[in-house]
C-alpha cells in the first residue's frame, strides 16, 4: 500500500506550476479529480501485464529485495540462532545513527552535504568549480556526507552491480566527457550559461521570462517571442534532452530484440517461463479476474475525461486517448528494464512532443497531457512492483489489489490536502531563497519543460532553424544502438557483450536535472563499496546486512529530516539557523552561484547564433 502511494503525485507538478508560475487557478476539486485519475488509471494497465512482469522468476524487481528484508527484519528473527548481531538490532542501531548524523549535513554543518573543499579553496576558479562542484557542477569531487545526496536517484545498495556500472558508464561518457567538450567549445552557445542548471535562459544570460512571450489568454505570442529571445538550455539540460530522444526509440527496439519471444509466448497465453517456487505457491490463491482491471481502467479514465471537460482545460478527449496510449505501448519495455535493473524508464519526451505539436502554444494542455501519460506509466510499474512483492511474501493477489486501490485513494485526498496546506502556510515556498530549502526543484524542472514544449513548442525549439535541431537525429541513433550488440551476442553468445544494455546506459542519467553530478558520482562510489567490494570479499555479511543497511539509512534519515523541518525550520519560517563558516562557505563559490564560463556579449547573444550553433 505504501509503495504505490508514497510518491508525490506527478499531476501535482502541473497544478503547482499552473498556479505558481502561470497564475492559472483551477481549484481544489480539479486537483483532487486529476490526481485520482492519474494515480489510478495505471492499475488497469498493470493487471494485464502480470504474465510478463510478475510471474516470471527473471523479473526480480530489486527494490522488493530491500522491502522483503526489512519486513523480515521487523517481523521474523530467523537469524538469532546463527550467532552475532541480529538484523533487527542492527537495523535499530544504524537507523538511530543515521537519525542523529543527519543533523550535521541537514542543519548544523550544511557544507558536509555539498562537500567540495577544492571549490572552497578556489571559489573564483570557474572551470574548477564547474568540474568539481556540487550545486551546479559535474560532481567530480565525489565526496558528500549526506545520505539524501547519495540516494537522490535511488539507493546504491539496492541496484545490481552490473546496472550501476551501466549507469555510471553512461554518466561518465555523456556528462564527464561529451558535455564539457560541447560546453568549452561553446557549441549551442552553452558557455554563456551555467554548465548545469534546471532552468532555461534567454539570450541575455538571465532566467527565461515567460511573461514576455505570453498573450493575455496565457497562450504563445510569436511576435513578442521574436522581439525578446529564443530559449537556451544549459549544457546538462541539453544533453538530457538529447539522450531522451534516443531513449524513446532505443527501449522499443531493445525490447523487441531481447524479449520478443517472451512477448509472443505471453500473447499466445503460453508460459513465458517455467514456474519457480514462488509462482507454484501463489497458485493456491485465486487470481484477480481481468475484468476487475478493465473496469478500474474504464472508471478512472472516465474520471480523467470529466476533469478535462468540466474545468475547460483545453485538452480534447482525443488528446487524452493519445496520452493513455503511450503508457500502454511502453509498459512492457519499461517494465522489463525496471524489473531487472531497478532503473525506471519515463515517457517525458514523447509525452511533451505530442501535445506540443498537436496543441501548440498551450502550456497548460501540455502539462496535463504529460502528467496523465507519465503518471499512468509510473503507477502501473509501481503497482506491478507491489504485485511482485506480494508474490514474494505470499499475499493473495485479490488482497493486494484491494489494498493498493484503497491506499491510493486515501493518499490522493491526503496529498492534495497537504499541498494546499503547505502553499497556504509556508512563506516564500518555491523561491530560490526559501529559508527551509523548500525551493521546489522538481516543480522548477516541470515549469522549464512546459515553456520548452508547451509554450514555445517543439517546432521552434527543435525545428530546422534551431541550434537544437541535431537532437532530433538521436531518434534514429537510438533505434540503431541496440542492433550491433544484439547481432554480436547472437554470433558470440558467450561474449561479455551480452551483458550490455543500451537503454540502461542512456536512461540511467535521466535524473539530470534536477539531479547533479554528485548524485551520480557519490551513488556509484557507495555502490562500488557495497555491491562489488563487500559482496565479493565479505559475502556472508553482505547477504545478511546489505539490504537492512539500505532500509535503516533511509528510515533514519527521513525521520531526521522531518524532525528538523517541523521542530527547527517550519515554526519560525526558517529563522532558526546556525550562522557559521560550516553553513556559509559553500555559498561563496562559483559553483553555488552558477557562474558561467563566458560572459554574455553586450546586447545579448546575436540572434543569428541561435541558427548557427556557435558564437
Amino acid at each position: 500500500m505504501a509503495n504505490v502511494a508514497v510518491g508525490n503525485p506527478y499531476a501535482l507538478n502541473a497544478i503547482v506550476v499552473s498556479e505558481f508560475y502561470y497564475d492559472i487557478k483551477l481549484g481544489y476539486w480539479f486537483a483532487l479529480v486529476l490526481v485520482l485519475a492519474t494515480q489510478l488509471t495505471g492499475f488497469g494497465i498493470a493487471g494485464m501485464c502480470r504474465r510478463f512482469l510478475v510471474w516470471p522468476a527473471s523479473m526480480v524487481w530489486p527494490q522488493n529485495l530491500v522491502a522483503c528484508t526489512l519486513l523480515n527484519t521487523l517481523h521474523a528473527e530467523d537469524d538469532e540462532s546463527t550467532g552475532g548481531m541480529t538484523r533487527y538490532r542492527y537495523f535499530v542501531l544504524v537507523a538511530s545513527g543515521a537519525f542523529f548524523w543527519f543533523f550535521l549535513p541537514g542543519f548544523l554543518f550544511e557544507a558536509l552535504s555539498v562537500f567540495s573543499f577544492v571549490c572552497w579553496a578556489a571559489p573564483n576558479n570557474v572551470p574548477l568549480n564547474q568540474m568539481l562542484g556540487v550545486s551546479s557542477g559535474l560532481g567530480m569531487s565525489v565526496l558528500t556526507f549526506d545520505w539524501t545526496q547519495v540516494t537522490w536517484i535511488g539507493s546504491p545498495l539496492m541496484v545490481p552491480w552490473w546496472a550501476e556500472v551501466h549507469v555510471f558508464l553512461g554518466f561518465v561518457l555523456f556528462f564527464w566527457v561529451l558535455t564539457p567538450a560541447l560546453y568549452y567549445s561553446n557549441t549551442w552557445s552553452l558557455a554563456y550559461f551555467p554548465i548545469s542548471a534546471n532552468i532555461p535562459y534567454d539570450r541575455f544570460g538571465n532566467q527565461y521570462n515567460i511573461t514576455h512571450v505570453l498573450s493575455q489568454q496565457d497562450t504563445f505570442n510569436a511576435t513578442a517571442y521574436g522581439e525578446y529571445s529564443p530559449l537556451y538550455l544549459p549544457a546538462t539540460y541539453a544533453m538530457t534532452y538529447l539522450l531522451a530522444f534516443a531513449l524513446s526509440t532505443c527501449v522499443i527496439v531493445h525490447t523487441l530484440l531481447y524479449h520478443g519471444r517472451s512477448l509472443l509466448n505471453g500473447v499466445k497465453k503460453m508460459r513465458v517461463e517455467s514456474d519457480d517456487i514462488h509462482a507454484k505457491l501463489m497458485r493456491n490463491y485465486p487470481e484477480v479476474p481481468d475484468w476487475w482491471y478493465l473496469l478500474s481502467f474504464c472508471v478512472f479514465f472516465s474520471l480523467a475525461i470529466i476533469a478535462m471537460e468540466v474545468w475547460h482545460t483545453q485538452v480534447p478527449v482525443w488528446a487524452l486517448i493519445l496520452s493513455v496510449a503511450l503508457p500502454i505501448i511502453y509498459i512492457l519495455p519499461s517494465g522489463f528494464i525496471y524489473a531487472m535493473t531497478g532503473q525506471e524508464i519515463t515517457l517525458n519526451i514523447l509525452a511533451q512532443i505530442i501535445p506540443g505539436s498537436l496543441l501548440p502554444g498551450n502550456p497548460l494542455a501540455n502539462m496535463l497531457f504529460k502528467s496523465y501519460s507519465v503518471q499512468t506509466l509510473t503507477e502501473a510499474t509501481s503497482f506491478i512492483q507491489d504485485l511482485k512483492l506480494g508474490h514474494y511474501v505470499k499475499v493473495p493477489p485479490r488482497a493486494s489489489f484491494l489494498v493498493q486501490l484503497i491506499g491510493t485513494l486515501l493518499a490522493a485526498f491526503l496529498q492534495v490536502g497537504v499541498k494546499t496546506w503547505i502553499f497556504s502556510n509556508v512563506e516564500d515556498i518555491c523561491s530560490p531563497t526559501q529559508k527551509s530549502q523548500l525551493t521546489c526543484p522538481h516543480n522548477q524542472v516541470f515549469f522549464s519543460a512546459s515553456i520548452i514544449w508547451g509554450l514555445i513548442g517543439p517546432s521552434r525549439q527543435f525545428g530546422r532553424q534551431s541550434i537544437y535541431h541535431p537532437h532530433t537525429y538521436a531518434l534514429i541513433i537510438g533505434a540503431l544502438l541496440p542492433l550491433p550488440f544484439w547481432f554480436w551476442q547472437r554470433r558470440y553468445p558467450n561474449s561479455w557483450i551480452k551483458y550490455i544494455s543500451t537503454p540502461v546506459i542512456i536512461n540511467g542519467v535521466s535524473g539530470i536535472p534536477p539531479a547533479t553530478g554528485i548524485n551520480y558520482s557519490a551513488w556509484f562510489a557507495v555502490g562500488a563499496l557495497f555491491q562489488y567490494y563487500i559482496r565479493k570479499k565479505h559475502f556472508a555479511w553482505w547477504s545478511k546486512f546489505n539490504y537492512v543497511t539500505s532500509a535503516a539509512l533511509d528510515s533514519g534519515t527521513v525521520i531526521s529530516l522531518m524532525t528538523i523541518f517541523f521542530t527547527l525550520q517550519f515554526p519560525k519560517n526558517g529563522k532558526i539557523s546556525v550562522n557559521w563558516w560550516g553553513n556559509n562557505v559553500y555559498k561563496q563559490t562559483a559553483d553555488y552561484n552558477r557562474i558561467p564560463w563566458k560572459k554574455v556579449p553586450a546586447g545579448g547573444i546575436p540572434l543569428a547564433a541561435h541558427s548557427s550553433g556557435k558564437s
